[in-house]
């Protein structure tokens, strides 16, 4: 009964990709705690204050039952006002609010014209949407134009969609907003734009590279809790017509049970500390120039610019094999591999966080360097 897939798991295995579940295991460079909140002080606090006061762990239900909570609607109300937008919606996580986005928004229709790199929930919530999707490659903004002017001309009479990430969780680089706004304002188009590694990183008071846009009419962002602020969750940031039509239209809202009250009550702290305390995304982007200087002095490879420094290897099993070397010299680093990214780029995907410092950042950087000329 289950041949199936147990060759399935063999395949992977033979190719280099089978996957599995390990507890973490030496020096931070692989997780998105960018500010190094998870495990912080303050949330424990925040949480212990929660608790005192009576907020609860669990919803119990859906928000559209006895689900929903103040601690919910206050922190909506709270993330609306940091980032700028009419209003928030919060889920679970940030997959499940990308796929209602994806699978919820977009009419039959209407074209969806996204980055090739674009995160698989993106890729899920279309798989069970209504519009024809089309991706196009990496930041090429005259590859969204022309997209949808070849839809418009095979006579495409919906609305045209842009979904970009701000900041690629495997490559560390961004879109030209300026330019991207411009073909979204010229064709009438709606922008979709995951700040998820942005999020209490970049931007003023970290909220986000695409910040400025924020509050249009055409934008929807999505922001999530469980990178930067430390916590679990996402943001859909919107105009109140879209939440409404979220709430009522959206299926991973409406049948999910509600997020924890008590993660809500934490996470509202957390925007907090990001809105008012500048000092630790100083101090991060201190370490990610420090860190950049390191790895093209020591391994002679260029830099992203970014908190995450992608170190392309190529093949999976070298790439897998780096890694391990890492991690026995006590540094937590992990191979990524095809179809996280695309054939061939099999890499370490090296995040910077204030888990670490700059010496110990110098030492990842010459063991690095270390290995490639062994594997070279």
């Amino acid at each position: 009964m289950h041949e199936p897939f147990e060759a399935d798991l063999r395949d992977l295995e033979g190719r280099g990709r089978l996957r599995s579940l390990r507890n973490r295991v030496g020096i931070d460079f692989t997780s998105n705690d960018y500010l190094g909140l998870a495990e912080s002080d303050e949330l424990k606090r925040a949480a212990a204050e929660a608790v005192a006061r009576g907020v609860p762990v669990g919803a119990g239900g859906s928000r559209l039952l006895r689900g929903n909570h103040s601690e919910h609607e206050a922190l909506e109300a709270e993330a609306a006002a940091y980032f700028g937008a009419e209003t928030a919606l919060y889920f679970g996580g940030g997959f499940v609010a990308n796929h209602a986005i994806f699978s919820t928004l977009p009419q039959r229709g209407d074209l969806v014209v996204h980055d090739e790199l674009i995160h698989a929930s993106v890729h899920e919530g279309l798989r069970s949407g209504r519009a024809d999707p089309v991706g196009v490659p990496h930041n090429n903004v005259d590859a969204f134009d022309a997209a949808i002017v070849r839809w418009r001309k095979a006579g495409g009479k919906g609305r045209p969609w842009i979904s970009v990430e701000s900041l690629y969780s495997m490559d560390g680089d961004s879109p030209n907003f300026a330019e991207l706004f411009a073909v979204a304002d010229r064709h009438e188009a709606m922008v979709v734009i995951d700040e998820a590694h942005a999020t209490g990183v970049l931007g003023p008071q970290g909220r986000g590279l695409a910040a400025a846009f924020e509050g249009r009419d055409n934008v929807i962002t999505l922001h999530t809790c469980g990178k930067a602020l430390g916590t679990v969750g996402g943001f859909i940031l919107a105009s109140r017509t879209i939440r409404d039509f979220l709430v009522n239209r959206a299926r991973p809202f409406i049948f999910a049970t509600a997020p924890s009250p008590l993660m809500a009550a934490i996470t509202r702290a957390a925007i907090e500390i990001s809105r008012t305390n500048p000092e630790r995304r100083k101090r991060l982007a201190r370490l990610v120039q420090f860190a950049g200087d390191e790895l093209r002095r020591r391994c002679n490879l260029a830099t992203s610019g970014s908190q995450i420094l992608p170190v392309i290897i190529g093949a999976d099993r070298a790439a897998v094999a780096v890694a391990a070397s890492l991690q026995r010299r006590g540094f937590d680093i992990r191979a990524i591999r095809p179809p996280t990214v695309p054939e061939g780029t099999a890499r370490l995907r090296i995040a910077l966080t204030l888990n670490v410092n700059e010496v110990i950042v110098a030492e990842l950087f010459e063991a690095l360097a270390e290995d490639m000329r062994q594997a070279a």
